[in-house]
């Protein structure tokens, strides 16, 4: 007997010990009650009980709890039903209150977010609930925070975790926004076409304009080739012409020296008029051809005239002097007007500009790809006698070294505003007021 009461005693010792310490851990509240009624909260550590007096009605979690519940199905303005799942971010800010103010405060939270969201969602469409969820959450955080207050809750944030519309308004909701992309699609298409048959009309303008342009400069240009083309062999014609007169001339005046140096008789004169009857009877309209019968005396008369009586009283030609040395005048001798005439040199300027144009043809191409060096050109003034259009189709003129035919350059006049030739036409000098062009012959005096 005796050891089965110093058993017991030793029983009653250790659970009187287990029972009145008590270890709280770290974010975790203890409510103490004494003999069924509350006494305080524990905090965190070591706690000591009075045993079988004091027990630990319940140990509250003072972290921030996390709380999923499950789709609760509410119907919208627009009598659509839609299942919609939130969270719930709640923390226990007095354990009294949540252990003696409500029997179970997380079914409590759960019943609050159910019917305050039916009766927010519930004057919302369908449309306004899937696009308000920052509101939703908004309402429900406030109505939930307010009601969960006096249970020792606080209710940090409250979340819409999906909203699930019926099958069916899912189908109609992706064919309405396929049909909103299609429509998207073809607007943009649309837009895409219009805007490149602008582009494509613009260019099209634009290139007839640089075509016409090109070809109104190439009229322009070939007008004026043509222009200078006609006028140099207009002169060139004036000058064969002033040669051949003048070698004309030059040859009766021949003609007549060697008819005066062979000292010709009136009996060679005859003859040689003898001679020529047959071949002016030659010609196909002369049929019948008289020789006349005074032919005698006129041969008389012509000797009477030209001659001079001898000794012994016969009639013979007597030939004017001479002149051993006959000076032949070159043409532009002749008078000082056309001394350009006969100037076949070429124009300086021109022939320096082809000489350029010659040695831009024969230089090397480089390679596809390798850089290209560019040789500064000096500025040169435009040739005398090419118009301005003409010029800039021109090749640069070459540096001081490469000049084949360097000349004096010359000053050009100034236009007088008079003079200035409409916009888009060349500029061509005017040979009456600026006098003749270096390489052209100046036309005569009048």
């Amino acid at each position: 007997m005796l050891l089965v009461i110093v058993v017991l005693l030793v029983l009653l010792v250790v659970v009187s010990l287990v029972k009145a310490v008590q270890i709280i851990p770290q974010a975790t509240a203890a409510v103490i009650e004494r003999l069924g009624r509350f006494k305080g909260t524990a905090d965190p550590g070591l706690v000591f009980l009075v045993p079988f007096v004091d027990r630990v009605r319940e140990r509250i979690d003072l972290r921030e709890q996390v709380v999923s519940f499950p789709p609760q199905p509410v119907i919208t303005q627009d009598n659509l039903t839609v299942n919609i799942d939130t969270v719930v971010y709640f923390q226990v800010t007095d354990p009294k209150s949540a252990i003696y103010e409500i029997s179970d405060y997380i079914t409590g939270v759960e019943q609050i977010t159910t019917t305050t969201l039916r009766n927010v969602v519930g004057g919302m469409t369908l449309e306004g609930t899937l696009t308000s969820r920052d509101q939703i959450n908004t309402v429900l955080r406030g109505e939930l925070d307010e009601a969960t207050g006096r249970w020792g809750i606080r209710v940090g944030r409250v979340e819409i975790k999906a909203i699930d519309p019926p099958q069916s308004i899912q189908e109609s909701m992706e064919r309405q926004m396929k049909a909103d992309r299609e429509k998207r699609a073809m607007i943009l298409t649309a837009e895409g076409q219009r805007e490149s048959a602008i582009r494509s009309a613009e260019g099209q303008k634009q290139s007839q304009i640089l075509t016409a342009e090109g070809a109104k400069q190439a009229a322009i240009l070939d007008a004026e080739a043509e222009r200078q083309s006609s006028i140099l062999r207009a002169q060139g014609a004036r000058a064969a012409r002033y040669l051949e007169a003048q070698g004309e001339a030059k040859a009766i005046e021949k003609v007549f020296a060697a008819i005066k140096a062979g000292r010709p008789t009136p009996e060679l004169l005859a003859y040689q008029y003898l001679q020529t009857l047959p071949e002016m009877a030659q010609g196909e309209a002369n049929k019948v051809w008289m020789v006349p019968s005074d032919f005698g005396k006129a041969l008389e008369g012509f000797t009477r005239m030209l001659g001079a009586p001898g000794e012994d009283g016969v009639f013979r030609f007597e030939p004017s002097p001479v002149e051993d040395h006959v000076t032949q005048a070159r043409p532009e001798q002749d008078d000082e007007s056309i001394k350009d005439w006969f100037d076949t040199a070429s124009d300086p300027e021109i022939a320096r500009v082809v000489a350029d144009a010659e040695a831009q043809a024969r230089k090397e191409v480089p390679p596809i790809g390798a850089p290209v060096e560019e040789t500064p050109t000096p500025s040169a003034k435009r040739p005398s006698g090419v118009p301005q259009e003409l010029s800039r189709h021109l090749p640069p003129p070459a540096l001081e070294g490469n000049d084949p035919a360097p000349s004096t350059p010359q000053q050009e006049p100034a236009p007088s505003e008079s003079a200035t030739p409409p916009s888009g036409l060349p500029q061509v000098p005017d040979e009456r007021k600026n006098g003749p062009r270096p390489g052209y012959p100046a036309p005569p005096q009048q």
